[in-house]
């Protein structure tokens, strides 16, 4: 979970996984990987995989055909809309927000607080 921070904290990366049981143990293996543009409509969903990396490498969202956006940690809503405090790449994750400008974003999804409309950062 955090051995593959970008600028890592050593107290993150070693004693928090050795604390909370995070341990090479717990590591597993994907039986899907996903890529920006994923379509998931041959599981009856429509909705495709949107690269939006910054909070961390690798970060995706969940876009659906209707323009709401399950995006994970690149936002956040607990006390107003905003980038998530914690950005491995500021860069990566500014474009990740222009990305999602150009696209027909609705509703944003955040992992942490309340939904909130795309328009917060038009």
């Amino acid at each position: 979970m955090f051995s593959n921070r970008k600028k890592p904290n050593i107290f993150v990366r070693k004693l928090v996984p050795m604390l909370f049981g995070f341990g090479r143990s717990k590591w597993f293996s994907p039986d899907t990987l996903l890529e920006d543009g994923d379509d998931f409509s041959e599981f009856g969903i429509a909705a495709r995989v949107v690269s939006i990396p910054g909070h961390s490498r690798g970060s995706i969202g969940i876009l659906t055909a209707s323009g709401e956006c399950m995006c994970g940690d690149l936002f956040e809503n607990t006390r107003k809309p905003a980038l998530n405090s914690i950005m491995d790449d500021s860069v990566a994750a500014a474009a990740s927000v222009e990305k999602l400008k150009r696209m027909e974003v609705r509703t944003l999804y955040p992992g942490h607080g309340k939904p909130f409309p795309m328009e917060w950062f038009a």
